[in-house]
């Protein structure tokens, strides 16, 4: 038996922006989430380009070059950020979050590559847990003790990102993981984590099975919570086959 990953990934604009600037990619070996930002159209354009740059790892991986992969598309990801802004001053300031998951082909692995506020969640043996930290001003002053997680959850900082994708060099975060069969991970743009509880972030990952079903389901609850922002949602399933 080897672990697979299987996944459904969803995008609404919410109830406030004209436009959407997130963009996604769900694949087989790949599950990525951008969410764009320096005006609609440059954020727009930034996540896509980005999402782009990375959507080619979406092959079979060794484990081993992983994270090599992750930085390579993320290099050229920032390429195509600064080659757009040179073509259009206007576009100056522009970019995005990426938070991504390769899976190796051998199932026996899996790399996270992530920078910004956007975020990936591991629900495993009905656990939820915060896999990647925000790139963020208050998630800053959590961790110097200035504030607390439920101060920083309500802070008018809360946006500010310390982080992001914008053509010139960034330390993105890498890790990697040994999956388990069951595993289901969540990674979301903050238009979701922004506006509903991990607690029932938890209860939805656990109550709805059919992945596509999950991920509505989490949409449907952050557009009832106003849906002030875009919101996109990418549920992957660790199975056996």
């Amino acid at each position: 038996m080897t672990l697979k990953l299987r996944s459904v990934g969803t995008s609404d604009r919410g109830l406030i922006r004209s436009g959407n600037q997130d963009a996604m990619h769900s694949g087989t070996w790949l599950v990525a989430v951008a969410d764009g930002m320096g005006g609609m159209a440059a954020g727009d354009l930034a996540s896509s380009l980005t999402i782009g740059a990375i959507a080619p790892l979406d092959v079979e991986t060794p484990e081993d070059a992983l994270v090599a992969a992750l930085q390579s598309g993320i290099e050229q990801a920032t390429l195509r950020i600064r080659r757009a802004v040179g073509e259009d001053p206007e576009r100056q300031g522009m970019g995005t979050t990426l938070t991504a998951l390769l899976f190796a082909r051998t199932g026996s692995c899996l790399a996270l590559a992530h920078i910004g506020d956007s975020r990936a969640y591991l629900f495993r043996e009905g656990v939820l847990k915060q896999i990647t930290r925000d790139d963020t001003f208050v998630q800053m002053l959590v961790d110097q003790g200035v504030i607390t997680p439920d101060q920083a959850s309500s802070h008018p900082r809360r946006a500010v990102v310390t982080q992001a994708l914008q053509g010139d060099d960034v330390s993105p975060t890498y890790a990697t993981m040994v999956p388990a069969a069951g595993d289901r991970w969540l990674l979301c743009s903050d238009g979701l984590s922004n506006v509903v509880r991990p607690d029932t972030l938890a209860e939805v990952l656990a109550g709805h099975p059919d992945r596509a079903e999950c991920a509505h389901k989490l949409i449907d609850l952050a557009l009832r919570a106003g849906g002030p922002d875009n919101i996109t949602v990418v549920v992957a399933d660790v199975v056996e086959e």
